[in-house]
């Protein structure tokens, strides 16, 4: 599917603080970045990087005032599916060795705590299975309720308040993952059809010799997401991390499905008339 995404960030960094941006789609396997365009206000001189595993980019400066942000882009998501029941759990031994730091706990994630429940809820069930059953009952149990969590809530709390936004469902869901000996991460994406409209947190799971995308919110469809970042939890993937404080003074984020053939001329001189 080739989707359009867009970016408007106006953030004021007043007292003058160092600030990382993850907002660029990622350079990842499937996902090809058609074109793409980033203007400040004011110019702002950016150091950019490149994770080399995840293919995830960042926009890095010292900030001070009001400081507008625009990422723009044409993006051909590739094939994405939704997951299988019949995808196999791995044994421990037959897992790749990059994938097991994600069966470890984590700062809003701790798995460790969530053993007895996993089993004693879920128990009877392995791979997509299991992941399947616990969305459901993350869907049954923890109401989508903006405002009813904040940037320190884990998924212990979000547990125990049967409430939260995107972060905390997909913290839940990577929690009872790993809890359950299911390699899972966290993911930043842009989402075709999410409502409203926003960076969305996901998460994915290995099983069956891959990583497979899936939306605990039940938001957006999976085969509409574009990536950004991933990571342990949302600690690794945040659209905007600072060393001090920041304001927001708006923002807004749209992804919108490609649908007519257009040449590349066309979208090239479309491109340029954005905004």
């Amino acid at each position: 599917m080739k989707i359009r995404v867009r970016a408007d960030l106006v953030y004021r960094f007043d007292p003058p603080t160092d600030a990382i941006y993850k907002i660029q789609v990622a350079h990842w396997p499937g996902q090809t970045v058609l074109e793409e365009s980033l203007t400040t206000t004011p110019a702002i001189d950016f150091i950019q990087d490149e994770d080399e595993e995840f293919g995830a980019r960042t926009l890095r400066a010292h900030l001070s005032g009001e400081v507008a942000l625009t990422y723009q882009a044409v993006v051909d998501n590739g094939v994405l599916k939704g997951l299988p029941p019949v995808t196999v759990q791995h044994d421990w031994n037959d897992l790749p060795a990059e994938v097991l730091t994600y069966l470890n706990p984590s700062r809003y994630c701790p798995s460790d705590q969530f053993g007895r429940f996993a089993e004693r809820t879920f128990g009877g069930t392995v791979g997509g299975d299991r992941v399947l059953k616990i969305l459901e009952w993350i869907k049954a149990e923890i109401d989508y309720e903006p405002g009813a969590s904040d940037s320190e809530t884990t998924a212990a709390r979000t547990f125990i308040d049967r409430a939260g936004v995107c972060r905390d469902f997909t913290h839940m869901g990577i929690t009872l993952c790993r809890a359950s000996g299911i390699p899972a991460r966290a993911v930043s994406a842009f989402a075709h059809q999410l409502d409203p409209p926003d960076f969305h947190a996901i998460f994915e799971v290995w099983l069956s010799n891959g990583w497979w995308l899936v939306d605990p919110t039940g938001l957006a469809p999976v085969e509409g997401l574009v990536r950004i970042a991933c990571g342990r939890d949302a600690a690794d993937i945040a659209f905007l991390t600072t060393q001090g404080s920041c304001q927001l003074v708006r923002q807004s984020v749209t992804a919108e499905a490609v649908w007519s053939e257009k040449t590349p001329s066309e979208e090239s001189e479309e491109s340029e008339a954005f905004g």
